[in-house]
């Protein structure tokens, strides 16, 4: 049966949302079928002008879900 998992990061800590994904595909033992993503745009500080918020990085994937 196919399922869906989301993982939600942000772009300052990719490596971290990297690992969190690689570890929870290692451990499930899911078989992947598809991968997408989503950054949110960034938000302007009008105080700052040259300083932006981080953005917040959506990560989907499709996966098979292992027999039991």
């Amino acid at each position: 049966m196919r399922k869906v998992k989301l993982f939600k990061g942000v772009e300052s800590e990719l490596s971290g949302l990297e690992t969190d994904i690689n570890t929870w595909l290692a451990e499930s033992g899911a078989e992947l079928i598809s991968v997408s993503g989503n950054i949110a745009p960034q938000t302007h500080f009008p105080t700052a002008p040259d300083s932006f918020s981080v953005s917040d990085v959506l990560v989907i994937l499709t996966y098979e879900a292992p027999s039991a």
